[in-house]
């Protein structure tokens, strides 16, 4: 099976690319949207490659890299009724909400900004960028997270046409 690409958001005050570099893996548990659970039950693999977001951070924008090291398993959060992701409907033998463990690659020498992103062309078609896209897991092309990749990686941001 090939390789696929996500980005995956946590807001940095929850969760941040430090942390996890820190504990260098975790669950990405606490997801609570029906389609982001999907993507990380049916279509993540160990090995995909993820974007690392900070979300409702001034700016947000990508921060890093992480990957999938841990197949969809039962998030503990849902069956904990101190934890803020608890869910009374879910049981142990008929679990509603999944997570994948990730583990961290690579933290961006720089920020990669919503708004840098929002200014290339070449990201025009990228979920992140759709009106109305707020999922906290989603699909981005190879090109996508090669290109942010590298844009992170670098010391500036790109300004103007590239010379030479």
């Amino acid at each position: 099976m090939a390789r696929r690409y996500w980005l995956i958001k946590s807001e940095p005050s929850a969760y941040s690319i430090d942390d996890l570099k820190r504990d260098k893996s975790t669950f990405w548990e606490g997801v609570r949207n029906y389609q982001a659970r999907n993507f990380m039950m049916k279509e993540m693999s160990v090995g995909d490659q993820a974007l690392f977001y900070h979300s409702s951070a001034e700016p947000p924008g990508a921060v890093g890299i992480a990957e999938v090291s841990g197949p969809a398993e039962p998030d503990p959060t849902q069956f904990d009724a101190s934890d803020s992701h608890y869910d009374p409907k879910a049981t142990p033998a008929n679990p509603i909400w999944h997570c994948v463990q990730v583990k961290f690659k690579q933290k961006f020498i720089r920020q990669v900004s919503l708004p840098e992103l929002r200014e290339r062309k070449d990201l025009q078609n990228m979920v992140l960028l759709r009106k109305g896209s707020r999922l906290s897991i989603q699909p981005v092309t190879e090109q996508e997270f090669r290109l942010v990749s590298k844009l992170g990686s670098s010391k500036a941001a790109a300004k103007g046409k590239a010379r030479g």
